[in-house]
């Protein structure tokens, strides 16, 4: 069993991870005021002192614990911490993301620092409602000290019982701009999800002087350790490594972040090796593990090995069924070098001109147009290319440039097991990854998870619910939809018949699909499961509904169907005049396999493009006149 502590954006985005595995496990907050929905979890309100947490433990068989409240909140770390070490349980800590001191902040450790600094005349204070009594002593040095708080009743009410005043009082929410009301703005260290860095940018342009709170360090075990994530990847990859058995299904890594790590690694033993390197990494060891900024910001480790010249990753693919699991792919680092000395010369370079990523042996090549890079070039998508850059932006100051060449031993006869061939990539795999983690889910799991999900939303009241295929989808969607609450948009994934059949059973009266052109041409075919594990788009069929859609002159041609690897160059293939008649031969065809699984309600189908257009077509009438 695992307890959160929580109550934070962090505590939010452990219980969406903790969701997913289906398990009971404790969630605890000290106001109860945050706002979260738990399937799975089981919700205590209410601060806990040593002892009771202690019981609790024991009482509850907890077998790992996770601090995830806020970073200033050391009375609880150091309770937590202390049951932990006292029980011998693995301890998980959620920490931000911390971007690096600026120079223009000044940094101080503790609120008594502050009657040390002079020229302050008015000070807005954003470091909460518990700070107040501690900033009383510079109202009596004459300062006018205005305190930030969120409009809760409870904040005000500690806020007056601490001596504030109402006109020392202003209050904010997530969207608030700072005003102009103070020349001096005291901040806490909170990370990026604590706003540090949008306060800090109004604080510049609003021309105030910007004071911070260095977070406090986290408390040190003596019996256990504290293993520290900055995010829900590394929080989901700790809790599958310290209780294995919790998720029944275990996440990996995906090629573009194996690549990334063996490019880290290689970048570190190339200036191991070189005589001119800096003399702190001419003698450090080569780690086998390197620290990897995921797309999210956050960072977690890969394990690393080398070779002779490169370093490699063998690829964890976790519990995804995937031909590229345990392949080995590596990165050989080159930079550049005159005379046998470093070119320290980078300040002309962006990063995309000083990190040039090229595709060696097993690794594809494009051949057809539709993907992040044109024909001729290697199978490394954007997404890879952009982490690769910036988790070797560290290291350019070496360099004038840098060549990382990747490669695949085999991996050329691994590609004849996926889709490549199909999609016009030859020679090789593709260095892919949209988050940089696989995250796999049995498809009695997943659709477990959408079933809950559609209860939520027929529990909040909503008489219609809106399926999406992802977030994406769901963003554009939600402008049509405005009054509806939260809980009534819901994803399925690409299970599009079991979503649909769970409305049904739930008599839910109204239904809005809202599909994207690659799942609905396999939708308008009948495919109600539309992984691309089950099947690729028809080109034959797609090329039946542009001549049912598009007879006239000027319609995408064969040739040019022959040439797409993706469905949504159909968009600019089409003639503009003629997209709104397409899309109804779509809809109507998605349609013609929906309306069945709903006989009792209705639905309206939304076909998406990329850029957030939306096409929509009236619902047909059923054989029995009703809608």
């Amino acid at each position: 069993m695992i307890l959160v502590f929580g109550g934070t954006t962090e505590g939010r985005k452990a219980i969406n991870e903790l969701e997913e595995a289906g398990a009971t496990y404790y969630y605890s907050t000290k106001t109860g005021e945050q706002d979260v929905t738990l399937h799975h979890g089981v919700r205590i309100d209410g601060a806990l002192d040593r002892q009771a947490m202690l019981t609790f433990c024991r009482e509850h068989d907890i077998q790992l614990m996770i601090d995830a409240s806020h970073p200033f909140a050391q009375q609880l770390h150091q309770t937590v911490a202390s049951v932990a070490d006292e029980l011998r349980l693995p301890l998980i800590r959620f920490e931000r993301i911390f971007p690096e001191h600026d120079k223009d902040i000044e940094w101080i450790d503790d609120y008594d620092e502050l009657n040390r600094l002079k020229h302050i005349h008015t000070l807005l204070a954003t470091t909460g409602v518990q700070s107040i009594s501690k900033l009383k002593p510079l109202e009596q040095q004459g300062i006018k000290v205005i305190y930030r708080i969120l409009p809760r009743e409870s904040s005000i009410l500690l806020a007056h019982q601490q001596g504030a005043t109402d006109s020392q009082l202003c209050f904010y929410d997530e969207d608030s701009e700072l005003e102009p009301i103070a020349d001096t703005i005291l901040l806490k260290e909170s990370g990026i999800t604590g706003g540090f860095l949008k306060k800090t940018e109004q604080a510049r342009r609003l021309g105030m002087r910007i004071i911070a709170i260095r977070r406090p360090a986290y408390p040190q075990l003596h019996h256990t350790s504290v293993n520290v994530v900055n995010g829900e990847h590394g929080l989901r990859r700790m809790v599958e490594k310290l209780l294995p058995d919790f998720f029944p299904l275990h996440s990996g890594l995906t090629t573009g972040t194996c690549a990334t790590a063996a490019a880290i690694a290689a970048t570190l033993q190339l200036l191991q090796k070189k005589d001119h390197s800096p003399s702190t990494l001419h003698h450090s060891p080569l780690p086998t593990e390197v620290p990897v900024i995921l797309p999210n910001g956050e960072t977690i480790p890969v394990a690393v090995n080398y070779g002779d010249g490169y370093a490699y990753v063998i690829k964890d693919s976790g519990d995804d069924p995937d031909v590229t699991k345990g392949i080995e792919i590596r990165a050989e680092v080159r930079g550049a070098m005159e005379n046998g000395q470093w070119i320290i010369d980078n300040g002309k370079w962006t990063a995309e001109e000083a990190i040039q990523i090229v595709g060696g042996e097993g690794i594809g090549t494009f051949t057809l147009p539709g993907f992040d890079y044109p024909p001729g070039e290697s199978a490394i998508n954007k997404g890879p290319r952009a982490m690769i850059r910036q988790n070797l932006s560290s290291f350019i100051y070496h360099f004038s440039s840098i060549t990382v060449t990747l490669s695949v031993p085999n991996g050329a006869e691994i590609a004849q097991r996926t889709f490549n061939p199909r999609l016009g990539i030859v020679g090789g795999i593709s260095i892919v990854g949209v988050s940089g983690i696989i995250k796999p889910f049995s498809e009695e799991a997943f659709i477990d998870s959408i079933r809950k999900c559609m209860e939520v939303a027929k529990a909040s009241g909503t008489n219609r619910v809106v399926i999406n295929s992802g977030a994406k989808s769901e963003r554009f969607v939600k402008a049509l939809y405005p009054t509806l609450p939260q809980q009534a948009f819901v994803e399925y994934g690409n299970y599009i018949g079991e979503t649909l059949r769970i409305a049904h059973e739930l008599k839910i009266p109204n239904i809005t699909l809202g599909v994207m052109l690659g799942k609905a041409v396999k939708l308008a075919e009948g495919q109600l499961d539309t992984h691309s594990k089950k099947g690729t788009m028809n080109k034959v069929f797609i090329a039946q509904m542009l001549e049912e859609a598009c007879s006239q002159p000027g319609t995408a041609s064969n040739s040019q169907l022959e040439n797409i690897t993706l469905a949504r160059e159909l968009w600019d293939l089409i003639p503009e005049d003629q997209l709104q008649t397409f899309a109804n031969v779509v809809i109507a065809h998605c349609e013609k396999h929906c309306r069945p699984l709903l006989p009792d309600s209705q639905l309206t189908i939304l076909l998406i493009t990329d850029d957030g257009r939306i096409y929509k077509k009236a619902p047909t009438p059923s054989p029995d006149g009703e809608r």
